[in-house]
Parts: structure tokens; sequence; C-alpha cells
């Protein structure tokens, strides 16, 4: 759009300058050229050229879409991760347990796709980096059944009882304009303090890609 204002404008001079030197040529007589209706004003032609660069490039900072790009949802969890343990001490007796990501709302209690997918991506990228890490949802033992073989569970009457992470990895969700904004937090679960963060925020055209949804998770 910004292209063809410039082109046009540039047709219009050339055009204004063609006729100065037509007029130079014509030495023998004399011309008045009296200013009409149909006057082209240059420099008010350039102040709207600019006034609509700025509302494009105002409306293209709004939310940037690419045509095409390589970024994942793995790619920002790695970066929070990074973020993560540039700040933790590394222990032996280390043990960091991964829940939800939840939505930042009065609750604190409700959780999406993205708030698990996150959580699930976290679990690999700490381990990678050396950091022991705790799967509370494992059972004592192994259910066998018709289905299939089955170790996960929700059900805590299935989980054990013992205290078996010393930190707990979380984090909450802020739906932005350009994205969704991710605030991540190691905390110590005796002390409650918290001993390292991050802070990212995922643009729409990410999660698009993917087709993750923002969408409360349902969970049995």
């Amino acid at each position: 759009m910004i292209n063809q204002q410039y082109l046009l404008l540039a047709v219009l001079l050339s055009s204004t300058l063609s006729g100065c030197q037509l007029l130079s040529n014509q030495s023998s007589q004399s011309v008045v050229v009296t200013p009409t209706e149909s006057t082209f004003d240059i420099n008010t032609m350039m102040q709207v050229v600019q006034q609509n660069e700025q509302i494009e490039l105002s409306d293209n900072s709004q939310q940037f879409q690419p045509y095409n790009h390589h970024k994942t949802l793995v790619n920002y969890v790695e970066q929070m991760a990074l973020d993560l343990v540039d700040t933790m001490q590394q222990e032996s007796e280390l043990g960091i347990a991964v829940t939800s990501f939840v939505d930042l709302d009065a609750s604190l209690n409700s959780s999406s796709q993205l708030g698990n997918q996150i959580a699930e991506s976290i679990y690999h990228q700490l381990q990678k980096f050396g950091y022991g890490v705790i799967d509370f949802k494992v059972r004592d033992a192994i259910d066998v059944n018709n289905y299939g073989d089955f170790v996960f569970s929700r059900d805590i009457e299935q989980l054990t009882d013992r205290r078996i992470a010393s930190h707990v990895l979380t984090g909450t969700l802020i739906y932005r304009n350009t994205g969704v904004e991710v605030n991540a937090r190691v905390i110590n679960l005796a002390s409650k303090q918290v001993v390292a963060t991050s802070q990212k925020i995922i643009p729409h055209f990410v999660l698009q890609r993917e087709t993750i949804q923002n969408t409360t998770a349902q969970i049995n």
C-alpha cells in the first residue's frame, strides 16, 4: 500500500517537472500559469502519504502475523527452562514436581490444553539440564486391564502419600492481544520461597499453528 502511494507521488512529480521543462523551451512566448482547483499541492500529498504509512505501521505492530515461520511451543518452553536453571541452584537432593499452568483468575484453579502442554514440555527440559524431576501422578503399582497397561492416575487414593518432592514448578497464564504471557516459577515447598522465575509471551500465531486451544481443560 505504501509503495503504491509513493509510486503515484513519483508520477505526479514527473508530470510536473515535464511541464516546467516544456515551458522553459518556449522562451519566445510569455505564459502565465494561474493556480486552479486542480493544481497539485505536493506538501499536502506528502503529509497524506506519511499519515497512511504511520497508520499501517501502527496496525501491523498490534499483532504480527508472519506468512511462514518455524517457531514451536517447545522453543519457548526451552527458553523458559534456560531462564529457570540460570537462577536455580543445582542440588543433589533437589526433586522438582511440575504442575499444570493455571489461568490468572480469582480461583487459580483452572487450566487449559496450553497450561498442561507447557507442564509436560518442561519435564523434558529440566531432565535434560540435569535436574531431578518428580512425577507425582505415578501409581505405586501398574494397572493392567483389557484396555491396556496404565501407571498414571489423578485419583489421589491411588497415589503415594509420601512427600517425594522438595520443590514445585508451576506458573500462570495471562491472555494478551499479541499472545499468551507465561509466568513460571520454582517454589520451595517447605519455605514457600521462590527460587527461580521466567517470563515469556507466546505469540498467537505459534499457538494457531499447533492448534492449541486456550479453553479450559476438561480432565476426568
